[in-house]
């Protein structure tokens, strides 16, 4: 799905005007550039990162076609020499980045690009388009895998997603996340995503009777039959009808279940799983749907709904209430004129929570004896931080707050994806990228307090700055306010 949009017209308009005066003024040397995100959605306590293999792909597919050039030639704005330097154009940069599956947190660097100014603006939109929407729908996913007890999750957003390719970057995130299945074919084969199915209400409606259609059903996909019983009447004929057709598969040596996708999802859940019981299909399992979120998945676990599987579609697929993911791409470090050596830059502003932090930067996450993750910093490049030794860290807004830990264990977490523009390894296949992504939100999901995973009021994770990076940040506010 990437090529469709390898053309380099896939940037904002401002870039490519930009990009031209950098070019013009003979700017277009050396600079860093952070991503980074400014508060967790959902009013979360966690976010995932995805879309990682994806922008990876589209950029070195990245370039500017005849017809591109020709297209941008009609403004009337762009000078022939520039246009010529745009038909050559091929990011050539490299590219720092946490693993596919990381757990994130606001604030810290989740990629960043060392590459000439004109090719790291011109790629700012790529790589926001495509880590904010899939780190958007994997954070969803992974709230609604916890909210489940960690359950069966099955994404079926297909027809509500934003466009073609809103549906399938949402069904890769969601995997990521932790659906186990999609109801999107296409990103089953493309992705190799298990893909799952039930029945629609038309099927039902298109025979003479309920049991008619679930027999019929039943005799075409007897290893898959889970019968969609609130066409008429969950109670009084749905279920009902579902143990009769039901029956016949048990004696052939199968199971079957039943879906409920309208109504009060609580008391009827406990009411067809009392009415299986009785019939004598304890094996039978209920899956359920109906505008389901986080919060209603919550509830029914809390109040021991006995549900076996979820089906997520709108809310998980577009983000349900929350738009975006806020994701921004800020200038850290740029060439300052004398050999290679860069200079650090910081953004201010009248919201000083859109302050940046200045330099080229590493992010570290701490551990304890435990193995679980305390604290993330950022840090200078040039800095290091060791196991065992007992360091302090300050809060980002620069005031009293700060905390002293001694890390069992640390980890570097920015690694080198891109060098010169080229994978620093081979290209993963699409299923072990995103299976390598999936296993590892689960694992280091497992690594973060349950305090922070709470889908209501969680506890802040500590994202802190160095010593040394807090001294630059305050030498940068201290020289704005002379």
């Amino acid at each position: 799905m990437t090529r469709n949009y390898s053309s380099a017209l896939f940037t904002d308009f401002y870039e490519l005007t930009m990009a031209q005066g950098f070019w013009q003024q003979g700017m277009n040397k050396p600079a860093v550039f952070d991503m980074f995100f400014r508060r967790q959605p959902f009013d979360g306590g966690f976010s995932i990162f995805a879309g990682l293999e994806t922008l990876l792909e589209a950029l070195e597919e990245f370039t500017f076609s005849e017809s591109d050039i020709e297209y941008l030639s009609k403004h009337g704005i762009f000078q022939k020499e520039f246009l010529d330097y745009l038909a050559t154009f091929k990011f050539s940069g490299d590219l720092y980045a946490l693993d596919e599956g990381s757990v994130i947190f606001p604030n810290e660097p989740i990629i960043r690009i060392h590459a000439s100014l004109v090719e790291a603006q011109i790629i700012e939109g790529l790589v926001l388009n495509h880590i904010n929407f899939q780190s958007l729908i994997a954070t969803k996913t992974a709230r609604v895998w916890l909210a489940s007890g960690k359950g069966h999750i099955m994404e079926f957003g297909l027809r509500r997603a934003q466009g073609p390719d809103g549906a399938m970057s949402a069904s890769r995130a969601a995997f990521i996340g932790g659906a186990s299945a999609t109801s999107n074919t296409l990103a089953g084969k493309l992705y190799d995503i298990p893909v799952q199915g039930t029945m629609a209400h038309s099927w039902i409606m298109s025979f003479a009777s309920e049991l008619e259609a679930f027999e019929a059903y039943g005799d075409l996909y007897p290893q898959k039959s889970i019968f969609l019983i609130d066409t008429y009447d969950t109670l009084n004929s749905g279920v009902k009808n579902a143990a009769l057709a039901g029956k016949k598969l048990v004696k052939q040596g199968y199971d079957f279940g039943v879906r409920l996708d309208s109504g009060d999802i609580q008391y009827l859940s406990t009411e067809v799983r009392k009415y299986l019981d009785k019939e004598g299909f304890p094996n039978a399992k209920i899956s359920v749907s109906n505008e389901l979120n986080e919060k209603i998945i919550e509830t029914l676990v809390q109040q021991k709904a006995p549900i076996d599987s979820w089906g997520v579609g709108t809310h998980m697929v577009t983000g349900g209430d929350e738009a975006s993911f806020t994701g921004v791409y800020k200038l850290a470090a740029r060439y300052n004129g004398e050999g290679n050596k860069m200079v650090a830059t910081m953004k201010f502003s009248d919201n000083p929570e859109k302050t940046t932090n200045p330099g080229v930067k590493n992010l570290w996450r701490l551990y304890d004896s435990e193995g679980m993750a305390k604290a993330d910093i950022l840090a200078l490049d040039t800095e290091i931080i060791q196991p065992g030794e007992m360091r302090r860290f300050f809060h980002p807004s620069i005031d009293y707050r700060q905390f002293a830990f001694s890390p069992a264990k640390v980890e570097m977490l920015l690694k080198k994806r891109l060098e010169s523009g080229k994978r620093t390894i081979p290209a993963p296949s699409a299923k072990e990228a995103i299976f390598d992504a999936r296993e590892r939100v689960k694992t280091q999901l497992e690594t973060i307090d349950s305090t922070y995973k709470r889908i209501l009021n969680p506890h802040i994770y500590k994202v802190s700055l160095t010593e040394e990076l807090k001294d630059l940040k305050l030498s940068f506010i201290e020289a704005r306010l002379k």
